[in-house]
């Protein structure tokens, strides 16, 4: 709640706007000091509009007093606003009526940005063709597909991330039916970790209707029951800034954004850089100022074209010079035996045109234990997500590593790793978790730069087949002495649930009714390749 204070820079006051259907949704308005009208920037969110996305943007006191006035909202059903909340699919009538109230305010000046991360990114993405789409649009660690963008990984659901957002909202539904006891148990298992074996019966309790216990319920192989929502034409082409993490778990969303703004015949501005999903890189703000400047300010109608894609180079810390989305990294072969995961110098991996002859490989043998799962580290997805060693996950004997010999040159990394492999298990369900790093020359250090996951359930997981499994993106200019390894393990809890062996029971925390599961891979078929950064946009 905030105060009517009307003088000095950053005085703010409460608003209401009445929807098409009669509902009412509170903003907070913050306005510059002096005389308007100013131009405006928007964002719609549903954890309670005084937080205006401060764990990562800058108050709105501090815009106010680089000249916007700037409107938060509680989206409808949540905070102070009326309705009922049902995620996503609200937001299209509400974001364009929100727009339309925007525009009709007298300190407005016609010129509107909107911006926000995560769900306040979708919400900007998706107001309906009712009304002209913003001046500008800053959606961030964001997308539109539910299933691929929000929720899961290679046919696995994310587990520790779905859960603990699912139950953030139970939580925020709970304090405003007034249910202290409901809030306390969500708060109390998500404290003592407990949500991870008993967060899908608290959204069954608590928030049936929610989004997150709807994702978890749903079977990622099934394509057509996941929603891709679309923005309205014109809106993705519409000057565009776009913030993605190297270990933040939208980060395919963003871009994707990226090839669907492309597509539409925009010039979107793509930085990705050395940031978690809430802790990013301090020139962030510095880059929201000079996109509002320049598209809500200056308004030059023949802007100075700038360039189009940034990126953070992890392992030289530093940002990167001109880049393109072009896949660098050539095709890596693998090669290995049944002692490979006991052994880390029997694994090995070896760029395709240096490949000397090696003799006949061996199967690859990995035991999925589920009383001591691998843990999942680092990357984008596992509670401690980020930068990180995994050195001693590596010598584990249940994960497999091949490691190509010290380089002799730079190598750059860049794209979408893809590995193919032909693999199989004894029991009709297998994960296959993956991660990509760097050995620095005279450390013995294991620098995780990327993490991925293939998911196998049913009769076909016991037949030999190729698998495609997808790592998270990345930049890495490897240095002379460097080795590049592969990582591979049956798990990577509590990121993914637990693959159970079988379908009788649903994947999700060790029980009884997981087995212990041996899985073989045909190391002389496999191989490692980068994809473009920039997909193909979801359709």
């Amino acid at each position: 709640m905030c105060a009517d204070q009307r003088s000095g820079p950053g005085s703010c006051h409460d608003a209401d706007l009445t929807c098409r259907d009669g509902i009412r949704l509170k903003a907070t308005v913050w306005r510059p000091a002096g005389e308007g009208p100013w131009p405006t920037l928007v964002m719609r969110q549903p954890y309670g509009r005084a937080i205006a996305s401060s764990v990562t943007l800058a108050h709105p006191q501090w815009w106010a007093a680089q000249g916007y006035v700037v409107i938060v909202q509680d989206v409808r059903g949540q905070g102070e606003s009326e309705g009922d909340f049902r995620g996503f699919a609200q937001e299209a009538a509400d974001t364009a009526d929100t727009l339309a109230w925007v525009r009709s305010r007298p300190d407005c000046n016609g010129r509107i940005g909107l911006y926000g991360f995560s769900y306040q990114g979708f919400s900007q993405l998706v107001g309906d063709s009712s009304v002209p789409p913003p001046d500008c649009l800053a959606p961030a660690m964001t997308g539109l597909d539910e299933r691929d963008h929000w929720s899961c990984e290679g046919g696995a659901h994310w587990w520790h991330l779905g859960l603990g957002w699912g139950l953030q909202l139970a939580a925020l539904q709970a304090a405003r039916r007034g249910d202290a006891e409901a809030w306390d148990t969500i708060r109390s298992a998500l404290e003592t970790g407990s949500y991870l074996r008993e967060g899908r019966a608290l959204l069954a309790q608590h928030d049936r209707q929610g989004m997150a216990h709807r994702w978890l319920s749903e079977d990622p192989r099934e394509r057509q029951r996941w929603a891709i929502h679309s923005p309205a034409p014109g809106w993705l082409a519409r000057p565009m800034l776009l913030i993605g993490g190297w270990w933040d778990p939208h980060l395919r969303g963003v871009l994707d954004l990226q090839a669907r703004s492309l597509a539409a015949g925009g010039e979107p501005e793509l930085h990705i850089g050395p940031a978690t999903h809430l802790q990013w890189w301090p020139e962030v703000q510095e880059l929201h100022r000079r996109f509002f400047q320049r598209h809500l300010i200056d308004a030059d109608p023949n802007p100075t074209p700038h360039q189009q894609v940034h990126l953070w180079d992890q392992r030289l810390e530093c940002w990167g010079g001109v880049v393109t989305d072009q896949a660098e990294g050539g095709c890596w072969h693998l090669w290995g035996n049944a002692l490979s995961s006991h052994d880390p110098r029997l694994g090995q991996l070896r760029i395709a045109a240096a490949s000397p002859a090696s003799p006949p490989a061996a199967p690859v043998v990995i035991v999925h234990d589920p009383w001591r799962p691998v843990p999942a580290v680092g990357g984008h997805l596992s509670a401690s997500a980020g930068r990180c060693d995994r050195c001693n996950l590596d010598a584990r004997n249940d994960v497999v590593t091949f490691t190509s010999p010290p380089l002799e040159t730079r190598h750059r990394l860049r794209g979408r790793p893809e590995l193919e492999v032909i693999a199989w298990a004894d029991q009709p369900g297998f994960d296959l978790c993956a991660a990509l790093s760097v050995c620095p020359a005279g450390s013995d250090a294991v620098e995780q730069l990327s993490t991925g996951v293939i998911r196998r359930l049913g009769p076909s997981a016991l037949e030999a087949q190729s698998q495609r499994l997808e790592l998270q993106a990345l930049e890495a200019e490897l240095q002379p002495g460097d080795r590049l390894r592969l990582s591979l393990a049956g798990a990577a809890w509590p990121a993914i649930a637990i693959n159970p062996g079988h379908t009788e029971h649903p994947c999700g925390p060790p029980s009884s009714h997981c087995r212990i599961i041996t899985i073989t891979i045909r190391s002389d078929s496999a191989r490692l390749r980068f994809l473009p950064l920039i997909p193909a946009p979801s359709r």
